[in-house]
């Protein structure tokens, strides 16, 4: 039977697959690089050096995960793939990565880990704020302590209050709904802020438009769908993580 196997280096970026990938197993891997991803800010790079493939549908996965990722704070998917054209040159990570036609389109690929972990080393995660927060009352007003801190670090003023607004949300949906512990985690992208909460329950948030005054609650999301850009859910390994994106032309909604 097809079967691949998930080793996560939990000193490292690095999510190492080895085996034969078939459809049902691109599930499992998709399921093991979400929840490194979220887990651990920053990059990661997944090795398949040691996989093989045998259904073109199981290529596309890290496509599709480094789309599920891409609004989410300092996330992103690299491959160390041997197939990627261009010679092993780790000191020149910054040139960019190779590409192949005949591996994994659209995901940035390296031909040796020492390439990918070095173009890792030149994207710092000074950037990136995170805090484990128990799923109490004084969670929201720690995650707004937080976003403040962020924004005036990063020179961005002008979405500390509808960041503040969509974080008190998410949090305050952890704490009424999910009550685990969760991940708070923020980061800038350009001129856009990047908010996360990630927490143990697989209950995702479902958002159906304005509610009618005569229903209780439910405004929550109304009100992350108001300031922020774009936000959505995600589901990883043991639960979820709820994202958004701010950006400061929408500061006036």
């Amino acid at each position: 039977m097809a079967s691949c196997l998930v080793e996560v280096d939990e000193s490292s970026a690095v999510v190492r697959l080895t085996g034969v990938l078939d459809a049902a197993g691109a599930e499992a891997v998709r399921g093991a690089l979400l929840t490194r991803l979220a887990d651990r800010p920053g990059p990661v790079v997944a090795d398949v050096t040691g996989l093989r493939f045998v259904e073109p549908a199981g290529r596309g996965i890290f496509a599709d995960i480094r789309r599920e990722v891409a609004d989410w704070p300092a996330a992103d998917l690299l491959l160390c793939d041997p197939t990627a054209a261009g010679p092993a040159q780790p000191d020149s990570a910054a040139a960019g990565p190779a590409h192949s036609d005949s591996a994994l389109d659209g995901v940035p690929a390296w031909p040796t880990l020492d390439g990918a972990l070095a173009a890792i080393a030149t994207t710092p995660l000074a950037a990136v704020l995170t805090a484990e927060l128990a799923p109490t009352v004084g969670a929201a007003r720690q995650a707004r302590d937080l976003v403040n801190t962020g924004c005036e670090r990063w020179g961005m003023p002008t979405l500390a209050d509808p960041a503040c607004i969509a974080i008190t949300e998410m949090v305050n949906n952890v704490v009424a709904h999910a009550q685990t512990p969760m991940t708070v985690r923020l980061a800038p992208q350009e001129t856009t802020l990047h908010l996360a909460v990630r927490d143990h329950s697989p209950r995702r948030p479902t958002f159906a438009g304005i509610s009618p005054p005569s229903r209780a609650g439910g405004r929550g999301l109304l009100l992350i769908d108001t300031v922020t850009r774009r936000w959505g859910s995600s589901a990883v390994g043991d639960g979820k993580v709820v994202w958004c994106v701010l950006h400061p032309d929408d500061e006036a909604l």
